[in-house]
């Protein structure tokens, strides 16, 4: 099956007693067993409920993986791989990376005795000498946040290998439909399923999707001691919105295109960061590696006062945390979602004060333009 076929079916099957075409909620703490002692697909919620396991099939299917593990959250996901390193065990990561991971590595997992050292990844001969005998994961952000740089998966995944490291790939900004990080040399592929798989601003999730047997029984393990789980009702709307992510995403992407010519021929605009202008350095990479260019794009102005006046200035551009969604969201990296680094570590990752960033939603593209023309103006 084709993506979008399988975005609608996979995973999904009719309701046996009711014939209802959709999974249903089952809203079940516990199930009812056989006889003492049996084996049975499920027993209780915290490990496996049938709406979950609906879900986890269709994202494995969209990810071509053999196994897909769902989470309460992005953090949560990330965090459960990181749990099953120990001390002593090394990550690699790349420096531009949604700031809540670089706090999961540095102040949860640093103190617990796994450093991460943060390197820039668009260079192969950096990470190959950054890489150590104690080097477990190599962390691949791609397209990276805020600063959508575009990283070459397949041979960093070759470089890893010669080390032993395995390779984890948040593919969250491209999704399942633009990148396939497993057939290129990833071992995981994380995605915060609250952005674009949900895709309307409702529900909060994360997945693990592999190939490997075992990294999914690990995995597994996590959430039975943990419990980090979607509810029903949160797989139920992860569900309904993987059904419309192609058709979402194709719209996002033509019109952050769109966007991206507007703001690179702008005056006021210093920089646009956006792997499908012509200009962009990672360009020739990302149509390689990726189906289109993705929904989100930055642009930088000359100081914080600027950034200031167009974050408040927009009428149809949302202030607001995330993306992902069908509306279209403008935020502050250095006072958002890079908040957690202090302002040299933002500075040495290029995260001015007078970075913007954009999540493109469905809306006409003409009134997008037309909303950041009037409020670019007001500076």
């Amino acid at each position: 099956m084709r993506f979008g076929t399988k975005a609608v079916h996979a995973g999904q099957r009719p309701d046996l007693v009711t014939g209802a075409i959709n999974v249903p909620v089952y809203q079940s703490a516990t199930f009812i067993k056989a006889e003492p002692g049996s084996g049975q697909p499920f027993e209780y919620g915290r490990v496996t409920n049938p709406t979950r396991s609906a879900l986890e099939a269709n994202l494995a299917a969209l990810e071509n993986a053999e196994h897909a593990v769902a989470f309460s959250s992005g953090v949560a996901a990330a965090d459960a791989i990181l749990r099953t390193l120990r001390p002593g065990d090394h990550v690699l990561a790349s420096r531009d990376l949604y700031g809540g991971n670089y706090r999961l590595l540095t102040a949860v997992h640093g103190p617990a005795g796994i450093p991460t050292t943060f390197v820039d990844m668009t260079c192969t001969n950096v990470v190959a000498a950054a890489l150590t005998p104690s080097t477990r994961l190599l962390w691949i952000e791609t397209p990276t946040n805020p600063l959508l740089r575009v990283l070459d998966i397949a041979a960093l995944s070759r470089i890893a290998r010669t080390q032993g490291a395995e390779i984890v790939v948040d593919s969250t900004f491209a999704t399942p439909y633009l990148q396939q990080p497993l057939g290129l040399g990833a071992d995981l592929v994380l995605h915060s399923a609250t952005k674009y798989l949900g895709g309307h601003s409702d529900v909060i999730g994360g997945v693990v999707c592999t190939n490997d047997d075992g990294w999914a029984e690990k995995l597994r393990f996590q959430v039975t001691c943990t419990g980090a789980i979607p509810g029903p009702m949160d797989c139920y709307l992860l569900l309904r919105g993987a059904k419309t992510l192609h058709l979402r995403v194709e719209r996002q992407c033509a019109s952050a295109g769109r966007l991206a010519a507007y703001l690179q021929a702008h005056e006021e605009v210093r920089k646009v960061y956006f792997p499908g202008l012509a200009s962009s350095e990672d360009h020739g990479l990302a149509r390689r590696q990726m189906r289109h260019f993705g929904g989100m794009l930055s642009f930088e102005l000359l100081e914080r006062r600027d950034a200031e006046r167009v974050l408040m200035g927009v009428r149809l551009f949302k202030f607001a945390e995330s993306l992902g969604g069908v509306e279209s969201l403008i935020g502050h990296p250095a006072t958002m979602s890079h908040s957690s680094l202090s302002p040299q570590e933002r500075l040495s990752r290029d995260i001015t004060d007078g970075l913007v960033r954009l999540s493109v939603g469905v809306e006409d593209v003409e009134d997008l333009v037309a909303d950041l023309d009037q409020a670019l103006a007001r500076m």
